[in-house]
């Protein structure tokens, strides 16, 4: 699991890719503290290349929901696809994020 956080225009863009596991969901939601420090703005989590997320990375995605929500700010996910997206359609997870 990997997580790339760039800053563009005033938002914030995280690129994840790998499986975010049980083993990998503790340093995931430990390499998320910038964009929650920075929940106030716009955050765009670009999940092309995640290929699996468990249940404690989905509790971190829900933990930066409520952080953007309660700072301001908004978060996205986009390019949802494969085992991602049947995992958040399972979980009634997809009804909670903005998906684009």
């Amino acid at each position: 699991m990997n997580i790339e956080i760039k800053e563009q225009n005033g938002s914030y863009i995280g690129i994840l890719t790998g499986w975010i596991d049980t083993a990998a969901a503790t340093q995931f939601i430990n390499d998320m503290k910038p964009l929650m420090d920075n929940a106030d703005k716009p955050i765009e989590l670009d999940c092309s290349g995640l290929e699996y997320i468990c249940s404690l990375g989905l509790r971190g995605l829900l933990q930066l929901k409520k952080t953007s929500a309660a700072k301001g700010g908004s978060l996205i996910l986009t390019h949802i696809g494969g085992e991602v997206q049947k995992i958040l359609t399972m979980t009634g997870f997809i009804k909670l994020f903005d998906i684009r």
